[in-house]
């Protein structure tokens, strides 16, 4: 009995769980960049001197992270790139540390920094990467940020390189704003190898189809742990009555 009734009731509350998380890849299935998250359940026992030896609780696991690669979306603009395979794009967070992100649409402020669509200062390989007023810009496959005079001499001049990481996936950690970091909190070392597509942006790697299959799946489920723990009570009056009669 409490068995049954402690692993439903822990069982809809990590239903519940998991299913915000389909939620929350559905609201950002048109984000770029976005990876898709799934929350994984296991049963476990609980380690009380007080408790019973048939209670056992449904935890959160883990949390998964897809790291497949989403579709690469053509837009033509020179500020948008998109990570070719593997490798995650830097960027410096107001406190200093260093975050990443697959997220390409950049832009330059008014004070000329390179930075992302939501404001954060994209890393270079010296700093941040400041670009002079007045110049037409592009991106090299290497990262390698480029100006060229709008008028005069039309010259190409680096003005610095974006910096780009390949950490092993295992070390990565998301972050409550979406963006991943090493687990040690170190910064990743820059990889060579890591390449961008200038004007594309890669779109998130969500399958809406899949995300509302699972959806409705969990909401079944949920739906019969509700029914086991209402099965529980049922059983356990039955129980107390035959026990008041006899």
């Amino acid at each position: 009995m409490d068995r049954l009734l402690y692993t439903a009731m822990t069982g809809a509350s990590g239903t519940m769980s998991r299913q915000a998380s389909i939620a929350h890849n559905l609201a950002n299935v048109s984000t770029p960049g976005y990876r898709a998250e799934e929350h994984r359940l296991r049963a476990v026992q609980v380690q009380s001197p007080t408790a019973l030896p048939t209670r056992a609780f449904t935890v959160d696991a883990s949390t998964h992270t897809d790291y497949s690669t989403g579709t690469m979306m053509l837009t033509g603009r020179p500020l948008d790139v998109a990570v070719q395979g593997k490798g995650w794009i830097a960027v410096t967070m107001p406190d200093g540390t260093e975050a990443y992100t697959r997220m390409g649409e950049l832009q330059v402020d008014v004070n000329g920094v390179l930075q992302t669509r939501s404001g954060l200062t994209v890393a270079g390989d010296g700093g941040s990467i400041s670009v002079p007023p007045d110049q037409q810009l592009s991106v090299g496959r290497d990262g390698t940020v480029s100006v060229i005079p709008t008028t005069g001499l039309r010259t190409t001049s680096p003005v610095g390189r974006i910096k780009m990481v390949n950490p092993d996936e295992s070390t990565l950690v998301r972050g409550a704003d979406g963006l991943f970091r090493l687990n040690t909190g170190q910064p990743a070392p820059q990889d060579e190898n890591v390449r961008l597509s200038t004007g594309f942006v890669e779109g998130s790697n969500v399958n809406a189809a899949e995300q509302m299959v699972s959806m409705i799946s969990l909401a079944r489920q949920f739906e019969m742990q509700v029914k086991l723990m209402t099965s529980a009570e049922t059983n356990d009056r039955a129980a107390a009555q035959i026990l008041t009669v006899s």
